[in-house]
């Protein structure tokens, strides 16, 4: 029997730029820039779908080609701001603000006892105090923190901002013209493509898990219930942080689904239990679009996701939670790019597929 073909050396320009990259993502969590890094991907993954998706014939001189790029990433910038502006608002004004629903989710923690029933009371051990005293007391620290947006909002707005004119501006130096890359350079291009390309797939994973879910939790909410004479408060915020939340694998459906739960619960036990019904259906409904689509796209397991979440919140708290599946999906397709999980993953579609 042959021997397996020995694997190719890793040239310094490889290694060097694995543990620039690696100390970038660390730097990013550390100096609280993800919002920056998210946004930077996101424009830059829009501008690069698009520009390859609206290819117009006639466009056929370098420049002509810049100046198409550059308008549509100036495009994409000033839609997603807009978006944003307009998300932010609607959360923070209105009677059904998200300030006031964490408010309102705080008092019915408080009021378990009293909100449940006597036969569910009785099972409930009598020293829950301090963990409802906890739990009530976050819900009502993060809805003064909503109140009181102020010096850290406007330094994560800017973060953002400039994350996405960086994302632009990344996009539009493909298609620039540029002198011969260094080896080095290359190779700092392959860490950019593999990071893109997981941040790719998770976003376009769960976006339409996020869409189903939301769309079959607002029917739950807007058609089912009222048919019932049923009118639960906050509907239009519980739809929007749905959404939101389930961009998030795993851990996001639990945020939206507690807060589903505790806001029926104001109204009655059993409108409570008819929630968790339903929203039990809709999960196991998701089991199988997560194994079909984050299991096609992302090549993880849900145990996978949740563990990397958990060491990456216990590390950098709540920024770690989000960065997670992006920084795991990077580092199988690292791993795989080097033939550690199988087999080698194909070059990044947007990096040529040179040695260094």
């Amino acid at each position: 029997m042959s021997a397996a073909p020995p694997a190719a050396a890793l040239s310094r320009h490889q290694i060097a730029s694995w543990v620039l990259t690696g100390i970038a993502l660390l730097a990013v969590l550390q100096l609280h820039l993800l919002p920056a890094l998210l946004a930077g991907l996101l424009v830059f993954q829009l501008v690069h779908s698009l520009s390859g998706a609206l290819r117009i014939p006639y466009l056929t001189s370098r420049n002509a080609k810049i100046l198409f790029v550059a308008l549509l990433a100036i495009i994409v910038v000033a839609l997603l701001v807009l978006a944003g502006i307009g998300i932010a608002i609607f959360l923070r004004r209105g009677p059904d603000n998200l300030a006031l629903l964490l408010t309102q989710l705080a008092t019915i923690v408080e009021d378990l006892r009293r909100l449940l029933p006597a036969g569910v009371v009785e099972h409930l051990p009598n020293e829950n105090r301090d963990v409802r005293v906890l739990i009530a007391g976050w819900f009502r620290e993060h809805a003064a923190e909503l109140r009181t947006l102020g010096t850290d909002t406007l330094r994560t707005f800017v973060h953002i901002l400039i994350g996405l004119v960086l994302g632009g501006m990344i996009a539009l130096y493909e298609v620039t013209p540029h002198v011969r890359q260094s080896p080095f350079l290359r190779a700092l291009q392959t860490r950019a493509a593999l990071l893109v390309g997981g941040f790719r797939r998770i976003l376009l994973a769960q976006l339409p898990i996020s869409a189903i879910n939301t769309t079959l939790t607002a029917l739950y909410l807007v058609i089912v219930l009222p048919a019932f004479g049923v009118h639960l408060p906050f509907v239009k915020t519980l739809i929007a942080v749905t959404f939101i939340a389930g961009l998030l694998p795993v851990v996001g459906n639990l945020v939206s689904n507690t807060a589903i739960f505790l806001v029926s619960l104001s109204l009655s036990f059993g409108v409570a239990m008819a929630a968790l019904g339903y929203l039990v259906v809709i999960h196991k409904l998701e089991y199988f679009l997560n194994a079909r689509i984050v299991g096609v796209r992302i090549d993880a397991h849900a145990w996978e996701l949740l563990l990397a979440m958990l060491v990456m919140e216990s590390a950098y708290g709540i920024a770690g939670l989000i960065a997670a599946p992006v920084f795991y999906a990077y580092l199988k397709s690292e791993l795989a790019a080097q033939g550690l999980l199988g087999k080698p993953a194909s070059p990044p579609a947007n990096t040529p597929d040179r040695r260094s």
